[in-house]
């Protein structure tokens, strides 16, 4: 498990691919302190196991599922990535909960600034639209964010300073796409409720399309 909130930002050194799957070689500093062959760190958000380390890097594989999903297909040598190791139990939990398996992608569609804060709006799939709620949590390339805006077609999230200088987020261009994982307990909820009435079964959903629970909808799990 993770919290969204980045350590560093990393650079590929090198990412191979035979077919779909692979190996990626990241330089980084800070996240190797403590780090063990074996454990988890995540790259752009998405969970990987460091299967070897350097004074300077570490190593991970790459499968096939990862390539599908995420933004990693379009990566190459000297892009920045956002990086954090799995969390410690005794630490600080400043974001929210992420698993670091990655639900799709997103693309940004546009950048604003408003004093000191940067609207970044993300357009997105229906299926991934679903789950995120205005004021909810939604993870953008590894970053733990909160929703300020969502609609049919896409959703806003608002960048304070420190979060712009510390992640890779700003200095992404309109069009370029994004690793999205959404809250996690969202999509237990929507499973527990699906699955009680067995509305799964007759592809129902209990949201508007854009989203939004109504009462009539929840009628449907009385």
């Amino acid at each position: 498990m993770f919290t969204g909130i980045i350590e560093e930002t990393g650079i590929i050194r090198a990412i191979g691919a035979s077919g779909t799957s692979g190996e990626i070689a990241i330089r980084a500093s800070k996240v190797l302190e403590g780090t063990r062959i074996g454990d988890s760190i995540a790259v752009n958000g998405i969970c990987l196991t460091v299967t070897s380390m350097s004074h300077d890097g570490f190593t991970a594989d790459v499968m096939p599922e990862t390539i599908r999903r995420s933004s990693l297909k379009n990566a190459s040598s000297g892009d920045a990535v956002n990086l954090e190791r799995a969390m410690a139990a005794d630490g600080r939990f400043g974001g929210h909960i992420v698993s670091g398996h990655i639900d799709g992608i997103g693309r940004i569609a546009s950048k604003k600034t408003e004093e000191n804060a940067v609207w970044v709006r993300i357009t997105a799939s229906r299926e991934i639209l679903r789950l995120i709620v205005e004021k909810g949590s939604i993870t953008i390339d590894g970053i733990s964010l909160t929703v300020a805006q969502v609609d049919g077609d896409g959703f806003s999230v608002s960048i304070i300073p420190h979060t712009g200088s510390e992640t890779t987020l700003l200095k992404r261009r309109e069009g370029e796409i994004v690793n999205l994982e959404t809250d996690i307990i969202g999509k237990y909820v929507e499973k527990l409720m699906m699955e009680r009435e067995g509305i799964g079964k007759h592809e129902q959903t209990v949201d508007d399309g854009q989203g939004r629970v109504t009462m009539e909808m929840l009628e449907l799990l009385r």
